[in-house]
Order: C-alpha cells, then sequence, then structure tokens
C-alpha cells in the first residue's frame, strides 16, 4: 500500500490538501470521491515529497476518553446519528491523537463496520473495557446506557490515579530540592573553606575529610557521577520491564508499609468497579475477568485474575480465587460471596468499588502525613552533615586556642 497526495474541493469550494494510503492511484481518487471530494490533483509521494506529520499531544488521557463518551451520549441521545456525532467529536476533540483515531474509526463506521470493531483497531487509543462495553451496548440496544458507563468507570479510574500522583508531587519536589542543596554545598560553599581547612596543623575530623573528598570528586569528575545515575536508571528501568523485575517490584509495593495500604486499595477498588461495569453492561464473567486481569498494573494482582479466570471456567465461584491467592482484604471476597449466593454480584461489586475508592483517598492522605515528615527530616540530616563537616575542624581549632 502507497501513499498519495493529494489537493481537493469540498462542497463547500474550500481548497484542501492531504494524504491517503491506498493499493493505487484509482483506488486513492475513487475513496476521495466517496468522500464527496472533487480531486484536482493527486500523486504517489516519495520520501522527499511525504508530508511530515508531527503530531502535537501525548496518548489521550482517561478524563480525555471519559469526555469523549459523554458527549457522544449527550449527542446520540438528543437524536443526532452515530455518524454525524463522530463526524462533530473529530472536529472538536484537542487530543490529536485521539481524534485521528476516532478519523478512522468513522471511516471504518462508514464501510459498514460497527463501532466495536472500529475502535478495537486502536487498542492503544481506546481500553478493552471501552471495546467490549461498546460491543455489549450494540448487541443489547443501549449503547448510550454502556458508553455512560465507561464514561463514569473512566472518570473514577482518573479520579484515582490523580489521587496517587497527587501524593507523589511533594515528596519528589523534597527530593529535587535536597539534591540541589547537597550539591550546591559540596560544590560552592564546602570549598570556600577548604583553604582554611588546610592552614590548619591539627587532623581534620573523618566528617570533614569525607565531604572534602566528596566535594572534590564532584567538582573534577561530574560527569562520572552523571554517566553513574543515567546507567543506574536506565538499568533499573529495564530491570522493571522483564518479568523478573515486575514481580520484585510488585511484591514491594504489597509489602511496604504505608504503600502496602495503598496498593492493595487501589487495587480492589479498580478490580471491582471494572467488573461491576462490565457485568451490569451482560459481559460475561470469564471475559470480564480476563479484561479485568488486563487493566491491573501490579502484576501479582494480574495473575492472581488470570489464574479466578481458569478456575471460574471449571466452575468455581469468583470468591474462592479472590480468597485463596490471599491478596484482597477479607471484605473483597466476603461481599463477592455475598453477591453470588443472593444473584447481586454487579451490586455488590460497585458497592465495593465505592468503599475502597473513599478508603483509596484516606490511604493517599495517610502516606502523604508520613512521607512529608520523613522527608523533611532526611533533608535536615544532609544538610545537618554538611554544616557538620564546616564546623567540626573550626570548634578542634577552637579547643586548641583554649589549651594554649
Amino acid at each position: 500500500m502507497a501513499v498519495y497526495g493529494y489537493e481537493v474541493i469540498d462542497k463547500a469550494g474550500k481548497t484542501s490538501k492531504g494524504s491517503i494510503d491506498a493499493d493505487s492511484v484509482g483506488a486513492a481518487r475513487a475513496e476521495l470521491k466517496r468522500q464527496n471530494l472533487t480531486v484536482v490533483n493527486i500523486s504517489e509521494q516519495n520520501a522527499l515529497t511525504k508530508d511530515i506529520n508531527i503530531e502535537i499531544g501525548g496518548k489521550p488521557t482517561m478524563r480525555d476518553l471519559s469526555v469523549f463518551c459523554r458527549q457522544f451520549v449527550s449527542m446520540t441521545r438528543a437524536g443526532v446519528s452515530i455518524l454525524e456525532a463522530m463526524k462533530m467529536l473529530c472536529e472538536q476533540t484537542e487530543n490529536s491523537k485521539l481524534r485521528k483515531a476516532l478519523q478512522e474509526v468513522r471511516a471504518s463506521m462508514e464501510k459498514g463496520e460497527p463501532l466495536a470493531e472500529s475502535l478495537a483497531q486502536f487498542p492503544k487509543i481506546f481500553p478493552g473495557i471501552m471495546v467490549n462495553m461498546v460491543a455489549a451496548g450494540e448487541a443489547s440496544g443501549s449503547l448510550d446506557t454502556s458508553l455512560d458507563r465507561v464514561a463514569t468507570q473512566l472518570e473514577r479510574s482518573s479520579k484515582t490515579q490523580a489521587l496517587v500522583k497527587k501524593a507523589m508531587i511533594y515528596p519528589i519536589v523534597l527530593m529535587v530540592v535536597a539534591i540541589a542543596v547537597v550539591i550546591v554545598m559540596l560544590v560552592f560553599v564546602i570549598p570556600q573553606y577548604s583553604s582554611m581547612f588546610e592552614t590548619l596543623d591539627t587532623e581534620l575530623p573523618a566528617i570533614t575529610q569525607a565531604v572534602l573528598v566528596a566535594s572534590d570528586f564532584i567538582k573534577a569528575k561530574w560527569y562520572l557521577l552523571i554517566a553513574g545515575v543515567l546507567i543506574f536508571v536506565f538499568g533499573l528501568k529495564t530491570f522493571a520491564g522483564t518479568n523478573t523485575g515486575k514481580h520484585v517490584f510488585g511484591k514491594l509495593a504489597i509489602v511496604l508499609p504505608g504503600v502496602k495500604d495503598l496498593t492493595i486499595k487501589s487495587a480492589a477498588s479498580s478490580m471491582a468497579r471494572t467488573m461491576s461495569t462490565l457485568m451490569a453492561a451482560g459481559v460475561p464473567m470469564v471475559e470480564a475477568v480476563e479484561i479485568v486481569s488486563n487493566t491491573m498494573t501490579n502484576i501479582w494482582f494480574k495473575e492472581s485474575l488470570v489464574d479466578a479466570k481458569e478456575q471460574i471456567g471449571l466452575g468455581v465461584p469468583f470468591s474462592k480465587p479472590l480468597e485463596d491467592c490471599g491478596l484482597y482484604p477479607p471484605m473483597v471476597y466476603h461481599m463477592v460471596r455475598i453477591g453470588e449466593e443472593s444473584g447481586a454480584i454487579e451490586d455488590m461489586l460497585d458497592k465495593l468499588a465505592d468503599y475502597y475508592d473513599e478508603e483509596v483517598e484516606m490511604a493517599v492522605q495517610s502516606l502523604m502525613a508520613v512521607m512529608e515528615p520523613a522527608i523533611i527530616i532526611v533533608l535536615a540530616g544532609i544538610v545537618g552533615v554538611l554544616i557538620g563537616s564546616v564546623l567540626a575542624p573550626m570548634m578542634k581549632m577552637y579547643e586548641a586556642l583554649d589549651n594554649i
């Protein structure tokens, strides 16, 4: 398939240029005519004439997708056709990647493809839960209801992620400040005293000698320090992407004090909310568990749901593998078991999600309450060591003068 550059005139008489992928010039021309465009010029592009397309904006956020769902529901409930609604949303969507994907989705729908299958062509843009909810909505004739539930799910997930990110901003800022303070003192402040230390006839304290060595190293071989940091970060990131790394960091997240509560409660909230949304839309439990497992960020929770899917396929109640894995709080599998026995598992999962949404917020606040003073204490300790390294030889000198 080649890329063809074209110049066309639309119904309003407006001239525009662009590019299109097609098997031949004739196929490209036919596609443009099908879009009610008058072709002025069309030719195959090469490496020199190909349009340079620099996309501004990253992957659409959950907030972007929830806004899309809300607007789509509002338009269709107002009587706007699906294709017309997609056209309007393409024009007003700000995120470039989402806008381009929606344009492709609309083109696919014009060829007769269902909305769910069209969305499924862009797995990096539209999450699995959204595709499956749309498919369930199309099958049941309640597409607007399904998208409304998707919007709610995405909004609550976005809120949870925002809380976690907010909790990390302050510690990161303090860490940056701490590093900056240490560098300034080692590079600019400590060297001011080094000449004075050299004139002293007494042996410098160990802490002062260590700080002077660190200062000289940073001034003379700062590039080695930067290279070491970059290698460490790259190595850590590479290791975190491996299966072993995912298990190591995933285990740390569920055993470290402070982080443990936030990780477990976030996973419980995400699992319950997504399961409730999918099952309420009519998605079978086995398929719903598989979709939920793909949304879990911690590999231990992901693998527990993969195992749960296999057991459910053998006729085991969902609550049993949730209990056996030992990852979820007792309230989770007890509530799921009650829902299974009463036939209202969707409602129980929804209540679980509401409860753990509040718990996540409280866990974030607790984590911030612990981290803020801890980081301040660490920062004060680092600065105290540097100040002590300057004062220690001076105090030693004053003691020597007093003994004269």
